[in-house]
This record gives structure tokens, sequence and C-alpha cells, in this order.
């Protein structure tokens, strides 16, 4: 069994991630080297930003617990409101935007896992690392 605490376990180790754009903080509480098939996050985007996301290697399902925002899909340029208790899941490795008006905490689940080192780059893509990688 696996227990962690935000507080206690998360907050300043290297769990802690800061995109290099500061546009996030992603608290990452369960990794790929967890062995549990998905990584679980809980994911601050901070107020005023905007994020460029594809996701081209993953998928991932996202719930809001609180703040405001929106997610804009680039191909449509359709736009759905994100508050708390709103879903979103991206199922097709869609492009987007997310922004946030009032800092947003989402709960996110990665599958494939992610390994914690994984930021976006310039494409808004995080790599597909492994935990052997990291090993090496």
């Amino acid at each position: 069994m696996i227990v962690r605490n935000l507080a206690e376990d998360i907050l300043g180790t290297e769990a802690e991630v800061k995109a290099a754009t500061g546009t996030w903080t992603s608290r990452r509480l369960l990794l790929s080297r967890d062995k549990m098939g998905f990584s679980f996050h809980d994911t601050l985007i901070h107020a005023g930003t905007e994020t460029y996301i594809h996701y081209a290697n993953h998928l991932e399902a996202v719930y809001c617990v609180s703040g405001e925002g929106e997610i804009e899909l680039i191909e449509t340029g359709e736009t759905f409101q994100i508050r708390d208790g709103t879903m979103y899941a991206l199922n097709g490795h869609e492009k987007h935007k997310l922004r946030a008006t009032k800092e947003l905490r989402l709960i996110c689940v990665f599958n494939p896992p992610l390994t914690g080192r994984e930021d976006h780059d310039a494409s808004g893509v995080y790599p597909l690392l492994t935990d052997e990688e990291e090993a090496a």
C-alpha cells in the first residue's frame, strides 16, 4: 500500500515540479516507479496564465476541485469553462490552451504514467520518459 500526504511528503521535494514557464506547479503523488499503471497529480494552474499543451504521448483525465478558467481546443476553437466539479479527459491527444482566471487546482491522472521529470517542450508535449532512463 502507498500512503502519501501532500504537505508532509510532496511539498518542497523533487515531487513538487514547477514549469519552466512559471504557469503551473505539479505535485506528483504517484509516478511510474510506483507501478500503478498511471500517475496521479495535484496541480495548480496559476491565475492569469495560459499554457499551450499537446499530450502527444499521454492520455490525461482532469478533475477541478477549485478555481476558474477555461480550456480551448486548438483545432476547433471550442472553449469549455473549468470550475469546481468539472472533469475533462483528453482522450484524443487534443492540442489545447489552458487558461486560469482564478488559480485552478486540478487532480490529474496520466497514462502512461509520468516519471516525475516531465515539463512541456516548445510544442506543448511531455516527452515519453521511462524509469530505466532515470537509472542510466
